[in-house]
């Protein structure tokens, strides 16, 4: 919920205060109708000032008073300190009152001793609170309540009983839990609460836009809702720290105004209180028993009952742990610790967790006063069981402190390195080359990984291909050990490097190096790497081997896999158009690394998931994961990966018909690889602009790009070569390049790229098709449609059914013609394919068919029997496999048939089915069997046995299965 503007006070501080801004803009409208007063109660920093403020400035914009004062700890003891600053603009407005009112108030405005007030200043106040009340409302602000002196609060407890219907309005507010004169003057109270979580967001992207993502969800769980920490915990931190360069400290810093609120009570809590409680700050999991251990008996759990009396923590004395009422109450508990006991509170920490290597190892390097080899090499071992689990920031923090407490320069040296490498991966690039620089050159520097990382710093950051492959070769002369496994840090690191150079790059040199490196592993060491290079390097022939290897690869992996273990098996099934079966692994990936581990393989995955998206139809889809790496990626300074997220999102801006779009993204990314020599993205950029021009029917202006990445005679099987073998002979074709065309799909043929995936088949078919003589272009057509899965490349797919319809026209089969070029425009309207989908519309209505010029509204399309029965079974919680199993089909048809029934119903997910479901009125033919065709068309001369055999190949494309495991 948004806050409403206020006049005279910033949208910004009162995001989220909808509802209270209301309440208090009626009490000021009702002029004590509504009621003559109001208490806000809220934690420190909620937010009550700020509806106060906001409170004064609506009241003086319609004309009321406003006297307004405000409690202070330091003044409590002061009698009439508040009234003496509410009062005080009103000091020639006491004179006009009557003489013994008049010297009554001298009391007040002297500041005048006494515990209790005389009763003629209790009536004086309430006099001349009426008499301003009588030319104007008036509205009276009392704020930090519990402050207030007590002689001050008896005459305003006074006067707030007796208003009446005098046209004043109290205001006031308190902490939770505080107590004050308006708790027995009986007004109503509101209590202000955290923000939820989208007004939080909103107050902290307005205070400090930029942040990055991971630093912002931090921040976000920090503050828990404290519009105060929102606002002022960024300024805190560094601006690289802001940015996502730099790691945020395990405990956030506060400034005093933070440290005062979130630390209030604690310092008067016993000396073993403290103690305790700093413990439990200082180790967020740690058990009961462990903070039994950790205090020594020097103190115990049961130290804590001031804490919780004072509502800083609650725990359950036999479960545990301790939790705290709000997680900066723990940086605030740190923060006022002396650094003498935060190390000897971490040490004792450290003796509790022996059982626990890596906590253990962070609290003795937390204790630590100068190098000590031992909590190093501890550090190092930690590092190595979370580099195994996937948490590569993790491993960075612990391998620099490592770095730091090394007593030897070798030792520092090796850890910086390996610390810089995984720098790399978990988006710090900057922090490569000062790391690396750190890290000095002793005698037992790991060279081999120094390359690696400097290689892969240079290609993800700099896009520098060329020096990146020459390090990698260097880095291989330096490591011998290579004959067994990838488990050191230097043989995997080279590894890694090398295939994305390889990848990326676009020519055979470094494909040529990484296969003279997979030769010096045992095979089984480096499945992940060879299985990818077979795929992008002679993908026909090992189509068969590679899904087959595929399978068990996926299959072998642990139940959580390491980003590194999933992205390069993810980038072969990409290849074999195959990611589709373990897109579930992919996207537990991203979820699991997105909050600042392996950002580089984050982006990855990203880019894979838009690629498979896009393939399958899901163009939205396929926009928002490209858009969303490419905001990570421009982050972290992942350029690389940039270059290609932009060409994904410029195909779809082509497909759709933006050409300008697309041509603005493609010039960006080639002004950036074409100096660079990369390949990969210069390619993906010429593919763009040949479907840009497809669409728009410049032909020629195709056939010049589609033949810079494949020229005409020569096809190649890389990516994305191969992808583009239908619009280059479709390109040549329209230019009158026909016999080239036809040699081109038959060089294709017997270079085995149908092989590769039935995709691929689908595209060569196709190709096969449009340059096909007319004797044969009818028969090939309906080879190409009747392929297994054809419907699972909807654009593809859609694009032989457009051409299919026009050839059918052109050779005046109008009837055919119409139904090819109806699912053609369906499919293509679904994706908004513009272009080619008023191509279709054009071809209709040329067949005398007229058609809608807009996109249909897929929602209110009616189920088939099957869709509206899977549907049903799946509203009401059965998997996919469940339900296959009821209807004798395949979990994936099953998988497919739900993908393809939730646009009809718009929806997204399987959790909105039933709804959906539930706004559908049955149609009559829902459970009538329905043939695959009319028996005849609107001219009489279709018979039905032409028809039924052309069901599958006109039928509406199928999404991909279901993102989880078969």
């Amino acid at each position: 919920m948004t806050g409403q503007p206020v006049r005279g006070r910033p949208v910004a501080d009162l995001v989220g205060r909808t509802d209270e801004l209301e309440l208090i803009e009626a009490l000021l409208a009702g002029h004590g109708q509504v009621g003559t007063g109001l208490l806000l109660r809220g934690d420190p920093g909620a937010g009550k000032t700020a509806l106060l403020d906001a409170a004064a400035a609506r009241a003086a914009a319609d004309g009321m008073r406003v006297l307004r004062a405000c409690g202070a700890q330091f003044e409590a003891e002061i009698s009439f300190s508040t009234l003496h600053q509410m009062l005080d603009p009103l000091r020639e407005r006491a004179d006009r009152l009557a003489g013994q009112h008049r010297d009554a108030l001298d009391q007040v405005f002297d500041l005048a001793p006494g515990s209790s007030p005389d009763p003629l200043v209790v009536t004086a106040v309430l006099a001349l609170l009426r008499g301003v009340a009588a030319e104007r409302p008036l509205l009276v602000i009392v704020d930090g309540v519990p402050w207030i002196d007590r002689a001050s609060a008896t005459v305003l407890g006074f006067a707030a009983r007796r208003i009446g219907d005098d046209p004043i309005v109290f205001l006031a507010a308190a902490r939770t839990g505080a107590g004050g004169f308006f708790d027995q003057v009986g007004f109503p109270e509101r209590e202000i609460g955290p923000l939820a979580t989208q007004p939080a967001t909103c107050l902290l992207d307005t205070r400090w836009p930029g942040l990055a993502p991971t630093v912002r969800r931090r921040l976000l769980d920090a503050a828990a809702g404290n519009p105060l920490a929102l606002r002022e915990l960024p300024g805190l931190l560094t601006d690289r720290q802001r940015r996502g360069q730099d790691p945020l400290p395990a405990s956030l810093p506060l400034n005093g105004r933070l440290e005062a609120i979130f630390a209030a009570g604690a310092r008067a809590l016993p000396a073993p209180g403290r103690q305790v409680l700093l413990l439990a700050a200082l180790e967020p999991d740690a058990s009961l028993a462990t903070i039994r251990s950790a205090a020594q008996g020097r103190a115990d759990v049961d130290d804590l009952a001031p804490a919780q009396q004072a509502g800083l923590v609650r725990m359950d004395a036999v479960t545990g742990p301790v939790v705290f009422r709000h997680p900066l109450i723990r940086s605030a508990i740190v923060q006022m610790t002396p650094l003498a006991e935060r190390r000897a509170a971490h040490q004792a920490l450290a003796a509790a967790l022996a059982g626990d290597p890596e906590r253990r190892a962070w609290h003795l390097a937390e204790a630590a006063t100068g190098p000590d080899e031992t909590v190093a090499r501890a550090l190092d071992e930690a590092a190595v069981g979370d580099r195994r689990r996937g948490d590569a920031a993790a491993a960075v923090t612990l391998l620099v402190r490592a770095g730091e407490l090394s007593p030897h320069p070798a030792g520092r040296s090796r850890r910086l390195v390996e610390a810089a490498y995984l720098a790399a991966v978990t988006g710090q690039l900057d922090q490569v080359p000062r790391l690396l620089a750190d890290a000095g050159q002793a005698p037992d520097t790991p060279t081999g990984l120094v390359f690696a990382a400097t290689a892969h710093f240079l290609t993800t950051g700099e896009g520098d291909i060329d020096a990146a492959h020459r390090l990698l070769a260097r880095a291989l002369d330096d490591v011998t050990d290579t004959t067994t496994t990838t488990n050191s840090w230097d043989s995997y690191g080279i590894l890694f490097g090398l295939t994305f150079v390889s990848v990326y790059a676009g020519r055979p040199e470094p494909w040529e190096l990484l296969k003279t490196t997979l030769a010096r592993f045992a095979p089984e060491a480096v499945t992940p790497f060879r299985l990818l290079y077979d795929v992008y390097v002679d993908p026909a022939r090992t189509a068969d081997t590679v899904r087959e290897g595929l399978a068990h690869a996926f299959t072998a992996l642990p139940a959580d896999p390491a980003p590194w273990q999933i992205v390069p098996l993810a980038y072969a099934a990409v290849g074999m158009d195959a990611l589709s079966d373990y897109r579930y692994l992919v996207r537990r990936m991203i979820e699991r690394e997105r909050d600042g581990s392996a950002i580089a393989l984050v982006v990855a995955g990203l880019l894979l998931l838009c690629v498979d998206s896009y393939v399958h139809g899901q163009w939205d889809e396929a926009e928002n994961l490209a858009r969303e790496g490419l905001d990570l990626a421009a982050v972290h300074g992942y350029h690389l990966a940039e270059g290609q997220l932009r060409c994904h999102l410029a195909y779809i801006a082509a497909g759709r018909g933006n050409v300008d779009r697309a041509r603005v993204l493609t010039d960006e990314v080639i002004t950036w690889a074409a100096p660079r020599g990369i390949g990969l993205p210069q390619a993906y950029a010429w593919r763009v602009r040949t479907l840009a021009a497809l669409g728009h029917g410049d032909y020629e202006e195709a056939y010049v790009q589609a033949a810079r990445v494949t020229p005409l005679g020569a096809p190649r099987a890389c990516v994305p070569g191969r992808l583009m073998l239908m619009d280059l002979v479709e390109a040549a074709v329209r230019t009158r390049r026909t016999e080239q065309a036809r040699a081109h799909v038959a060089a294709a043929q017997q270079a085995g790229i149908p092989r590769i995936s039935t995709r691929m088949a689908l595209i060569t078919a196709g190709a096969a098709a449009l340059a096909a003589d007319d004797d044969q272009a009818d028969q090939l057509f309906e080879a190409a449609l009747s392929l297994p899965e054809a419907d699972q490349w909807p654009f593809e797919q859609a694009r032989i059914q457009l051409a299919y319809g026009q050839w059918l026209r052109r050779t005046r089969d109008t009837s055919r013609a119409r139904l090819y070029l109806r699912a053609a425009a369906d499919t293509l309207d679904r994706m908004d394919a513009r272009p080619w989908a008023q191509r279709a519309r054009d071809e209709l209505r040329a067949t005398g068919i007229a058609t809608a010029t807009t996109r249909p509204d897929t929602r209110t399309a009616a189920l088939t029997a099957q869709e509206r029965q899977i549907a049903t079974l799946a509203a009401t919680g059965l998997t996919n496999k469940q339900i296959a199993q009821q209807l004798f089909l395949s979990h994936r048809t099953v998988g497919a048939h739900l993908h393809r029934l939730y646009p009809k119903l718009g929806i997204t997910s399987r959790a909105a089915l039933r709804a959906a479901l539930d706004t559908i009125t049955p149609d009559k033919h829902d459970h009538a069997p329905q043939p695959a065709f009319p028996t005849e068309d609107q001219d009489g001369n279709e018979p039905v046995r032409q028809r039924t055999t052309e069901h599958r190949r006109i039928a509406q494309p199928q999404t991909r299965p279901a993102e989880h495991p078969p």
